[in-house]
This record gives structure tokens, sequence and C-alpha cells, in this order.
């Protein structure tokens, strides 16, 4: 079973790594290995910097799509609030004025 402590790299880290990988010609296993990281990790980071540079699969997100995906379900879930408050008053005051 997995650790619940989630190690974090630094960004020039991460970079560092994905070019070693892209100029050494050697697997992401190998390059992960070598760094004493997780390779599951490596192949993510390098999977993340494909799309960013549009080199992805398509219909992969790039890291500023999935920042602005994040950004508006947060905002869509903040505008849900209100809009169910009021779904539910207008319900009440149908029933309140039946009687």
């Amino acid at each position: 079973m997995g650790s619940k402590y989630t190690k974090r790299y630094a960004e020039e880290f991460k970079r560092d790594a994905i070019a070693l990988v892209d100029s050494s010609g050697k697997t992401v296993t190998a390059v992960a290995r070598e760094l004493g990281i997780s390779s599951e990790s490596l192949r993510g980071w390098y999977r993340q910097a494909k799309a960013d540079r549009d080199e992805g699969t398509p219909g992969e997100l790039t890291m500023a799509e999935r920042e602005e995906l994040k950004r508006l379900r947060r905002q869509n879930a903040e505008q849900a609030r209100p809009i169910e408050v009021l779904r539910k008053a207008t319900v009440f005051f149908a029933k309140e004025s039946d009687r």
C-alpha cells in the first residue's frame, strides 16, 4: 500500500529530469532510477511537458488549460450555491402561497 507522504520536487529539478530524458536517449525508467525517484512521477512530468509543448496525445490538456479548468470548476461551484438556495426558496414560497 502507498505511503501517506507525498514527496514534492522543485520545478527546476523536474525540468532538469525531463531535459535529461530528452537529451540522454535513455528510457524514463532508467533516468528515474539514476535520479532515485519514482518512474511514474517522472513519466507524469514528462507526459505533461510534452503536452505543454503541443507534442502530447490529442485531447491532452496543457498545464495552463488544467489551471483554467480548475478555476472555472471552482467558480461554477461558487455560483451553484446561491442558485440552489434560490431554487429551494422558490419551492418553499410556492408551497406557502398555495395555503
